[in-house]
C-alpha cells in the first residue's frame, strides 16, 4: 500500500488549501483514513479522522474549518482547510489504519503566513 500527499503550499491567513492523498491497492477502501500534521518543534498530532463508513472526527482547533471527506472510487481522502491560521502551519501526513497494518504518506507542507 503506498500513499501519496499533496497540495501543500504557502496560503495567507484566512485562505483557503484542498490536500489530497492518493492510495493504491484495494485495502485502501478498507481501512479508516486519517490527516495528522507536525508543526516545526512540536509532536506529531492527529487532525481529522474518516471512518470507512464515511463518520467524521476532528480535533476541537479545526471543528468547523477543516473538512475530510473519501472518494472510494478514487481512491482518494481529501481535506479541504478553510479559514486557515498561521498555526495550521505544519507537515500534514495521512494515514491508512487497516486490517493489514497503518500506512504513511510522505507529507506535505502547509504554511500560512502573510
Amino acid at each position: 500500500v503506498q500513499l501519496q500527499a499533496s497540495g501543500g503550499g504557502l496560503v495567507q491567513p484566512g485562505g483557503s488549501l484542498r490536500l489530497s492523498c492518493a492510495g493504491s491497492g484495494a485495502v485502501f477502501t478498507m481501512g479508516d483514513l486519517a490527516w495528522y500534521r507536525q508543526a516545526p518543534g512540536k509532536q506529531r498530532e492527529w487532525v481529522a479522522r474518516i471512518s470507512r463508513s464515511a463518520g467524521t472526527d476532528y480535533v476541537d482547533s479545526v471543528e468547523s474549518r477543516f473538512t475530510i471527506s473519501r472518494d472510494n472510487a478514487k481512491r482518494t481522502m481529501y481535506l479541504q482547510m478553510n479559514d486557515l491560521k498561521p498555526e495550521d502551519t505544519a507537515v500534514y501526513y495521512c494515514n491508512l489504519h487497516s486490517f493489514i497494518g497503518d500506512y504513511w504518506g510522505q507529507g506535505t507542507l502547509v504554511t500560512v503566513s502573510s
